[in-house]
């Protein structure tokens, strides 16, 4: 479970003084509390965990993306560290290669053969990869496929 998890890494965090990984330890149980507040009636489920923490990834990633535009490299930095550690309690990343491997079986068994189709495909593709690629990169991958069957 994700929440004893976090909670046993926040106790060695505190222990070793390790700053950085406190605070995106905290912001990650904030996001497990606000969920449980937030009426569901039933236990967090680990698809709840992989949303809560891809939710924290994307945020981590605009706000790195946006300091960077800013030039504020510091601010970014920090996000890209906290990034890589929320990203340490999400399933394995895909590569490029996989994900396209994925995509491509999808289009074939949904029978996908124009941009027309792009929602046909994406939402099974999302329920397959869900935590294990980023959005983005699924949506961009889709499109690609789509646009050269055309």
């Amino acid at each position: 479970m994700l929440k004893e998890s976090i909670s046993l890494q926040i106790k060695e965090a505190m222990k070793s003084g390790d700053k950085l990984r406190l605070e995106t330890l905290r912001s990650i149980r904030a996001s497990i509390i606000e969920f449980e507040k937030s009426g569901v009636d039933r236990e967090m489920t680990t698809d709840d965990e992989i949303s809560i923490l891809t939710s924290l990834v994307k945020k981590r990633k605009d706000a790195a993306e946006q300091y960077s535009k800013a030039g504020r490299n510091d601010l970014s930095e920090k996000e890209t560290k906290e990034l890589e550690i929320i990203q340490t309690f999400l399933p394995k990343q895909l590569s490029r290669e996989e994900i396209e491997e994925i995509i491509n079986k999808l289009i074939t068994l949904v029978n996908a053969k124009s941009m027309s189709d792009l929602g046909k495909v994406m939402g099974p593709a999302m329920t397959e990869l869900k935590g294990r690629a980023d959005g983005k990169i699924v949506n961009e991958i889709v499109k690609l496929k789509l646009s050269a069957n055309a």
